[in-house]
């Protein structure tokens, strides 16, 4: 742990900062220190920004429909925001959600959704790209 963090630790155990303070110093300092990490960041010479954006863009042509044409393009900070929200989900909400989810074939807890574990997927989203080709349709989804 660098000096740095040790402080604004110590500081909000002192009381002399709350812990929303604590954490945009320790949010700043960070994107202050943004060096690759050593054992899951970008390799070393990469220094392609971390992706901004995740992008879904589907051309199809349905017999009978015509084209269609969706373009998506979600923004990561929302994404980041939607995962802190989890976290002020009722327990008897959040087993509803799930209960939900399975019933629909999605074996998931929203309840093990952390904003550290959306960062780590984040960081290796760097060279992510899905491109499914049909005969009648072409998906794509990537981060820029």
């Amino acid at each position: 742990m660098n000096n740095d963090r040790r402080s604004v630790l110590q500081m909000l155990a002192d009381g002399k900062i709350n812990a929303d303070e604590a954490e945009r110093l320790l949010g700043a300092m960070e994107g202050a220190n943004s060096a690759p990490r050593a054992l899951d960041g970008p390799s070393p010479g990469h220094n392609k920004p971390p992706p901004k954006y995740l992008r879904v863009s589907v051309d199809a042509n349905e017999p009978g429909e015509g084209p269609t044409k969706v373009n998506i393009r979600v923004p990561m900070a929302l994404l980041r925001a939607g995962v802190r929200l989890t976290s002020l989900i009722p327990p008897g909400a959040r087993d509803q959600v799930n209960a939900e989810l399975a019933k629909n074939g999605v074996p998931f807890d929203i309840g093990q959704l952390k904003p550290e574990n959306l960062e780590d997927l984040i960081a290796h989203l760097d060279d992510f790209t899905v491109d499914v080709d049909a005969q009648d349709a072409k998906v794509r989804v990537y981060c820029e």
